[in-house]
């Protein structure tokens, strides 16, 4: 039983990643054509574009892959949740709400890290570290305008990771079963 939620947390967890990549680089007007993007474009299409038919944008925001990434999320919480004999009722919408926000948290802080770690390593153009770079700028920018480089290190990542923990700290005290997303 432990392995089949295993696979399912893992299914569910990749496409709600997947799901939340193309908003969010829908979002930042990232490169199209970069391959990281044009994978995480390929891949949702076949859920994405059925929807997108009778769910029209909003603002720019792609309401649709939105909608289906809640879904998701709620659907994950609800299927492990009946797996393990629970029964969550209307506050299954409220935890997959949650779910959204924990993953798109996760990813940012995964994208953070695989950034410092690349920018050590790489040198020169990378086409993945520039759509990670654009990603990350909404996020980092107000924090760079406050906490300057300091002989040349960039001390805006370890600001927004201690507020991304700090966050998550406070979400996880709201919600008891959190602990299990």
């Amino acid at each position: 039983m432990e392995a089949i939620i295993y696979l399912l947390r893992f299914a569910f967890d990749a496409l709600l990643m997947l799901l939340i990549m193309r908003v969010w680089l829908q979002w930042v007007k990232a490169d199209f054509y970069n391959p990281l993007s044009q994978f995480v474009v390929k891949a949702t299409n076949p859920l994405v574009v059925p929807f997108r038919r009778f769910i029209p944008g909003f603002g720019g925001i792609d309401l649709a892959t939105i909608l289906i990434a809640y879904a998701v999320g709620t659907l994950k919480f609800v299927a492990l949740a009946a797996l393990s004999g629970e029964s969550l009722g209307l506050l299954a919408f409220y935890i997959g709400l949650l779910v959204l926000l924990k993953q798109a948290g996760f990813l940012l802080f995964m994208i953070m890290i695989i950034m410092a770690v690349m920018s050590w390593v790489v040198q020169g153009y990378n086409a993945t570290l520039m759509v990670f770079s654009q990603l990350t700028e909404p996020f980092l920018s107000p924090i760079r305008k406050i906490i300057p480089n300091m002989g040349g290190l960039d001390l805006s990542m370890l600001v927004a990771f201690l507020a991304m923990n700090v966050i998550n700290i406070l979400l996880s005290s709201s919600l008891p079963y959190w602990a299990a997303l």
